[in-house]
Protein backbone atom coordinates (compact mmCIF):
# COMPACT_ATOMS: atom_id res chain seq x y z
CA UNK A 1 0.00 0.00 0.00
CA UNK A 2 0.89 3.44 -0.73
CA UNK A 3 2.20 5.42 2.36
CA UNK A 4 -0.64 8.22 3.29
CA UNK A 5 0.23 11.31 2.07
CA UNK A 6 2.54 13.93 3.52
CA UNK A 7 0.37 16.75 3.49
CA UNK A 8 -3.62 16.49 3.79
CA UNK A 9 -5.56 18.32 0.95
CA UNK A 10 -6.34 22.13 1.28
CA UNK A 11 -7.97 22.93 -2.03
CA UNK A 12 -11.14 22.54 -3.73
CA UNK A 13 -11.99 22.25 -7.45
CA UNK A 14 -14.94 23.08 -8.83
CA UNK A 15 -15.78 23.19 -12.92
CA UNK A 16 -18.13 25.36 -13.76
CA UNK A 17 -17.92 25.51 -17.68
CA UNK A 18 -20.57 22.93 -18.61
CA UNK A 19 -23.38 25.00 -21.29
CA UNK A 20 -26.65 23.35 -19.12
CA UNK A 21 -28.42 22.57 -22.00
CA UNK A 22 -31.05 20.36 -19.61
CA UNK A 23 -32.28 23.49 -18.54
CA UNK A 24 -32.45 25.96 -21.41
CA UNK A 25 -33.33 28.28 -22.24
CA UNK A 26 -32.97 29.97 -18.73
CA UNK A 27 -29.42 28.94 -19.52
CA UNK A 28 -28.90 30.60 -22.35
CA UNK A 29 -27.96 33.58 -20.76
CA UNK A 30 -27.70 32.49 -16.49
CA UNK A 31 -25.31 29.77 -16.20
CA UNK A 32 -26.78 26.56 -14.74
CA UNK A 33 -24.65 26.43 -11.66
CA UNK A 34 -26.27 30.22 -10.41
CA UNK A 35 -29.91 28.82 -10.89
CA UNK A 36 -31.58 29.32 -7.55
CA UNK A 37 -32.40 26.14 -4.85
CA UNK A 38 -34.51 28.26 -2.84
CA UNK A 39 -33.15 31.69 -2.24
CA UNK A 40 -29.10 30.53 -3.03
CA UNK A 41 -27.44 29.10 -5.94
CA UNK A 42 -26.06 25.41 -5.95
CA UNK A 43 -22.81 26.65 -6.85
CA UNK A 44 -23.05 28.70 -3.19
CA UNK A 45 -24.12 24.99 -1.69
CA UNK A 46 -20.62 23.62 -2.82
CA UNK A 47 -18.56 26.70 -1.88
CA UNK A 48 -20.07 26.16 1.55
CA UNK A 49 -19.43 22.54 1.37
CA UNK A 50 -15.88 22.71 0.78
CA UNK A 51 -14.92 25.41 3.23
CA UNK A 52 -17.22 23.27 5.90
CA UNK A 53 -14.60 20.48 5.41
CA UNK A 54 -11.38 22.56 5.79
CA UNK A 55 -10.69 23.53 1.74
CA UNK A 56 -10.62 26.99 1.88
CA UNK A 57 -8.80 27.81 -1.18
CA UNK A 58 -10.94 27.40 -3.94
CA UNK A 59 -10.63 27.26 -7.74
CA UNK A 60 -13.57 27.22 -10.47
CA UNK A 61 -13.04 26.11 -13.85
CA UNK A 62 -15.13 28.14 -16.18
CA UNK A 63 -15.84 28.87 -19.47
CA UNK A 64 -17.08 31.20 -21.88
CA UNK A 65 -20.09 33.14 -20.86
CA UNK A 66 -19.76 32.20 -17.01
CA UNK A 67 -18.83 35.96 -15.99
CA UNK A 68 -21.99 35.89 -13.93
CA UNK A 69 -20.73 33.22 -11.63
CA UNK A 70 -17.34 35.62 -10.84
CA UNK A 71 -19.74 38.21 -10.03
CA UNK A 72 -21.51 36.76 -7.84
CA UNK A 73 -18.54 35.84 -5.88
CA UNK A 74 -17.35 39.53 -5.59
CA UNK A 75 -18.02 42.13 -3.78
CA UNK A 76 -21.21 44.65 -4.21
CA UNK A 77 -20.38 47.78 -2.78
CA UNK A 78 -22.94 49.85 -4.40
CA UNK A 79 -25.94 46.92 -3.18
CA UNK A 80 -24.23 46.55 0.29
CA UNK A 81 -24.28 50.12 1.25
CA UNK A 82 -28.13 50.67 -0.13
CA UNK A 83 -28.95 47.58 2.09
CA UNK A 84 -26.81 49.05 4.77
CA UNK A 85 -28.92 52.50 4.75
CA UNK A 86 -32.34 50.40 4.82
CA UNK A 87 -30.90 48.75 8.23
CA UNK A 88 -31.66 45.30 6.00
CA UNK A 89 -28.92 43.79 8.20
CA UNK A 90 -30.52 40.01 7.11
CA UNK A 91 -30.07 40.64 3.66
CA UNK A 92 -26.64 42.02 3.87
CA UNK A 93 -25.56 39.07 5.85
CA UNK A 94 -26.65 37.19 2.99
CA UNK A 95 -25.14 38.83 -0.08
CA UNK A 96 -21.65 39.13 1.66
CA UNK A 97 -21.82 35.80 2.59
CA UNK A 98 -20.94 34.13 -0.69
CA UNK A 99 -17.69 36.30 -0.46
CA UNK A 100 -16.85 35.41 2.62
CA UNK A 101 -17.03 31.58 2.70
CA UNK A 102 -13.58 31.07 1.17
CA UNK A 103 -10.51 32.31 -1.03
CA UNK A 104 -12.27 31.56 -4.57
CA UNK A 105 -10.10 31.55 -7.92
CA UNK A 106 -10.69 30.87 -11.58
CA UNK A 107 -9.40 29.92 -14.57
CA UNK A 108 -10.90 29.16 -17.85
CA UNK A 109 -11.00 25.45 -19.92
CA UNK A 110 -11.13 27.46 -23.04
CA UNK A 111 -12.39 24.38 -25.10
CA UNK A 112 -14.96 21.78 -23.77
CA UNK A 113 -13.12 18.69 -23.72
CA UNK A 114 -14.53 16.87 -20.76
CA UNK A 115 -14.04 16.79 -17.34
CA UNK A 116 -10.83 15.04 -17.11
CA UNK A 117 -9.46 18.29 -19.22
CA UNK A 118 -11.26 20.56 -16.84
CA UNK A 119 -9.33 19.02 -13.75
CA UNK A 120 -6.30 19.34 -15.80
CA UNK A 121 -6.51 23.08 -15.91
CA UNK A 122 -6.37 23.15 -12.26
CA UNK A 123 -2.53 21.45 -11.94
CA UNK A 124 -0.60 24.64 -11.56
CA UNK A 125 -3.39 25.65 -8.44
CA UNK A 126 -3.12 22.45 -7.18
CA UNK A 127 0.72 21.30 -7.33
CA UNK A 128 1.55 18.23 -5.68
CA UNK A 129 -0.89 18.19 -3.01
CA UNK A 130 -4.04 15.55 -2.82
CA UNK A 131 -7.14 18.17 -3.55
CA UNK A 132 -10.69 17.44 -3.81
CA UNK A 133 -13.40 17.69 -6.86
CA UNK A 134 -16.93 18.81 -6.02
CA UNK A 135 -19.55 18.68 -8.76
CA UNK A 136 -22.07 21.50 -9.37
CA UNK A 137 -24.91 19.48 -9.89
CA UNK A 138 -24.60 16.85 -6.55
CA UNK A 139 -25.66 18.59 -3.43
CA UNK A 140 -25.19 16.92 -0.33
CA UNK A 141 -26.98 17.78 2.57
CA UNK A 142 -24.96 19.59 5.07
CA UNK A 143 -25.63 17.11 8.05
CA UNK A 144 -23.96 14.01 5.69
CA UNK A 145 -20.10 14.80 6.21
CA UNK A 146 -19.57 12.89 2.89
CA UNK A 147 -16.55 15.03 1.79
CA UNK A 148 -14.98 14.70 5.67
CA UNK A 149 -15.45 11.28 5.97
CA UNK A 150 -12.93 11.15 2.03
CA UNK A 151 -10.40 13.34 3.34
CA UNK A 152 -10.18 11.38 6.14
CA UNK A 153 -9.87 8.06 3.93
CA UNK A 154 -7.51 9.81 1.76
CA UNK A 155 -5.27 10.74 4.78
CA UNK A 156 -5.34 7.32 5.90
CA UNK A 157 -4.68 5.45 3.17
CA UNK A 158 -3.00 7.94 0.53
CA UNK A 159 -4.05 7.50 -3.41
CA UNK A 160 -7.65 8.47 -4.77
CA UNK A 161 -10.91 8.43 -2.89
CA UNK A 162 -14.57 8.66 -4.72
CA UNK A 163 -18.07 9.18 -3.63
CA UNK A 164 -19.93 5.97 -4.43
CA UNK A 165 -24.07 5.58 -4.69
CA UNK A 166 -25.51 2.46 -5.46
CA UNK A 167 -27.83 3.57 -8.36
CA UNK A 168 -29.45 -0.23 -8.85
CA UNK A 169 -28.44 -1.97 -12.17
CA UNK A 170 -30.79 -0.31 -14.34
CA UNK A 171 -29.61 3.05 -14.17
CA UNK A 172 -25.79 2.51 -13.91
CA UNK A 173 -25.42 3.32 -17.86
CA UNK A 174 -25.84 6.84 -16.61
CA UNK A 175 -22.71 6.93 -14.58
CA UNK A 176 -19.35 5.95 -14.20
CA UNK A 177 -19.22 2.37 -12.54
CA UNK A 178 -16.60 0.43 -10.48
CA UNK A 179 -15.40 -2.77 -9.49
CA UNK A 180 -15.13 -3.34 -5.49
CA UNK A 181 -12.97 -5.96 -3.72
CA UNK A 182 -15.33 -7.87 -1.77
CA UNK A 183 -16.18 -6.94 1.68
CA UNK A 184 -15.57 -3.58 3.53
CA UNK A 185 -12.60 -2.01 4.95
CA UNK A 186 -14.30 0.20 7.61
CA UNK A 187 -17.63 1.98 7.83
CA UNK A 188 -17.75 5.82 9.18
CA UNK A 189 -21.01 6.87 10.31
CA UNK A 190 -22.89 4.33 7.92
CA UNK A 191 -20.80 5.17 4.66
CA UNK A 192 -18.60 2.12 3.77
CA UNK A 193 -15.41 2.64 3.06
CA UNK A 194 -14.28 0.00 0.05
CA UNK A 195 -11.26 -0.80 -2.42
CA UNK A 196 -11.75 0.19 -5.78
CA UNK A 197 -9.85 -2.62 -8.58
CA UNK A 198 -11.70 -1.00 -11.75
CA UNK A 199 -13.54 1.98 -13.42
CA UNK A 200 -16.10 2.07 -16.76
CA UNK A 201 -17.58 5.23 -17.98
CA UNK A 202 -21.08 4.42 -18.85
CA UNK A 203 -20.99 1.10 -19.57
CA UNK A 204 -24.38 -1.34 -20.77
CA UNK A 205 -25.98 -2.67 -17.88
CA UNK A 206 -25.15 -6.11 -19.03
CA UNK A 207 -21.59 -5.23 -18.98
CA UNK A 208 -21.42 -3.24 -15.68
CA UNK A 209 -19.08 -4.28 -12.74
CA UNK A 210 -21.71 -3.62 -10.24
CA UNK A 211 -24.70 -1.02 -9.36
CA UNK A 212 -22.04 1.20 -7.55
CA UNK A 213 -21.93 4.64 -9.37
CA UNK A 214 -18.97 7.53 -9.15
CA UNK A 215 -21.23 10.33 -7.89
CA UNK A 216 -19.63 14.38 -8.11
CA UNK A 217 -17.33 14.12 -5.01
CA UNK A 218 -13.28 13.21 -5.81
CA UNK A 219 -10.38 13.69 -3.46
CA UNK A 220 -7.88 12.88 -5.94
CA UNK A 221 -3.66 12.48 -5.82
CA UNK A 222 -2.05 14.88 -7.78
CA UNK A 223 -0.13 12.04 -10.06
CA UNK A 224 -3.74 12.02 -11.36
CA UNK A 225 -2.65 15.26 -14.03
CA UNK A 226 0.81 13.36 -15.32
CA UNK A 227 -2.12 10.58 -16.07
CA UNK A 228 -4.59 13.31 -17.79
CA UNK A 229 -2.14 14.35 -19.68
CA UNK A 230 -1.76 11.41 -21.58
CA UNK A 231 -5.44 10.03 -21.57
CA UNK A 232 -6.98 9.60 -25.03
CA UNK A 233 -10.91 10.84 -25.34
CA UNK A 234 -12.93 8.81 -24.04
CA UNK A 235 -16.24 8.04 -23.95
CA UNK A 236 -18.77 11.47 -25.65
CA UNK A 237 -15.10 12.09 -27.22
CA UNK A 238 -14.37 13.67 -24.20
CA UNK A 239 -11.25 13.05 -21.57
CA UNK A 240 -12.82 10.95 -18.91
CA UNK A 241 -11.56 11.46 -15.46
CA UNK A 242 -12.62 8.05 -14.79
CA UNK A 243 -10.30 6.50 -17.74
CA UNK A 244 -7.76 8.37 -15.69
CA UNK A 245 -8.59 6.99 -12.72
CA UNK A 246 -9.14 3.40 -14.19
CA UNK A 247 -5.15 3.61 -15.12
CA UNK A 248 -3.68 4.97 -11.78
CA UNK A 249 -6.07 1.21 -10.50
CA UNK A 250 -4.17 -0.33 -13.45
CA UNK A 251 -0.73 1.16 -12.17
CA UNK A 252 -1.24 -0.15 -8.65
CA UNK A 253 -2.02 3.23 -6.71
CA UNK A 254 -4.78 2.64 -4.26
CA UNK A 255 -8.25 4.32 -4.77
CA UNK A 256 -10.89 3.60 -2.86
CA UNK A 257 -14.68 5.04 -2.68
CA UNK A 258 -16.56 5.84 0.23
CA UNK A 259 -20.53 4.34 -0.29
CA UNK A 260 -22.69 7.16 0.63
CA UNK A 261 -25.92 6.38 2.76
CA UNK A 262 -27.05 10.04 3.03
CA UNK A 263 -28.57 12.60 1.49
CA UNK A 264 -27.82 14.01 -2.25
CA UNK A 265 -29.94 16.50 -4.44
CA UNK A 266 -28.96 15.86 -8.16
CA UNK A 267 -29.58 19.69 -9.65
CA UNK A 268 -28.58 18.31 -12.87
CA UNK A 269 -31.87 17.31 -13.72
CA UNK A 270 -35.24 18.89 -13.89
CA UNK A 271 -37.11 16.79 -12.00
CA UNK A 272 -34.53 15.88 -9.16
CA UNK A 273 -33.96 20.04 -8.90
CA UNK A 274 -37.06 20.18 -8.02
CA UNK A 275 -37.96 17.87 -5.44
CA UNK A 276 -34.20 19.74 -4.03
CA UNK A 277 -36.38 23.15 -4.05
CA UNK A 278 -39.26 21.53 -2.56
CA UNK A 279 -37.32 19.26 -0.19
CA UNK A 280 -35.15 22.00 1.53
CA UNK A 281 -37.40 24.55 1.78
CA UNK A 282 -39.80 22.39 3.53
CA UNK A 283 -37.21 21.86 6.19
CA UNK A 284 -36.34 26.04 6.21
CA UNK A 285 -37.43 27.53 9.70
CA UNK A 286 -38.64 30.70 8.10
CA UNK A 287 -40.43 29.15 4.87
CA UNK A 288 -41.11 25.32 6.08
CA UNK A 289 -44.27 25.89 8.20
CA UNK A 290 -46.14 27.92 5.45
CA UNK A 291 -45.06 26.09 2.50
CA UNK A 292 -45.51 22.40 4.36
CA UNK A 293 -49.34 23.92 4.65
CA UNK A 294 -49.53 24.91 0.84
CA UNK A 295 -47.77 21.16 -0.12
CA UNK A 296 -50.45 19.57 1.66
CA UNK A 297 -53.50 21.87 0.34
CA UNK A 298 -51.84 21.30 -3.16
CA UNK A 299 -51.39 17.50 -3.16
CA UNK A 300 -55.18 17.26 -1.76
CA UNK A 301 -56.76 19.33 -4.63
CA UNK A 302 -54.99 16.91 -7.29
CA UNK A 303 -56.57 14.61 -9.18
CA UNK A 304 -56.19 10.84 -7.45
CA UNK A 305 -53.90 8.71 -9.99
CA UNK A 306 -56.59 6.58 -12.38
CA UNK A 307 -59.34 9.14 -11.62
CA UNK A 308 -61.45 11.01 -14.10
CA UNK A 309 -60.62 14.90 -14.83
CA UNK A 310 -63.88 17.14 -13.64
Amino acid sequence: MTSPAARPARKAVIPVAGMGTRFLPATKAVPKELLPVVDRPALEYIVEEAARAGLPEVLMVTGRNKGAIEDFFDRTPELETALEKKGDAGRLAAVRASTELAHVHFVRQGEAKGLGHAVLQAAAFVGDEPFAVLLGDDLIDARDHLLEHMLAVQAEHGGSVIALLDVGRENIDKYGAVAIEPGNLSVVEGDEVVRVTGLVEKPPIDEAPSSLAIIGRYVLASTVFDVLRDTPPGRGGEIQLTDALATLVERGEPVHGVVFSGRRYDTGDRLDYLKAVVRLASERDDLGPPFASFLREFVAQLPHEGASPS
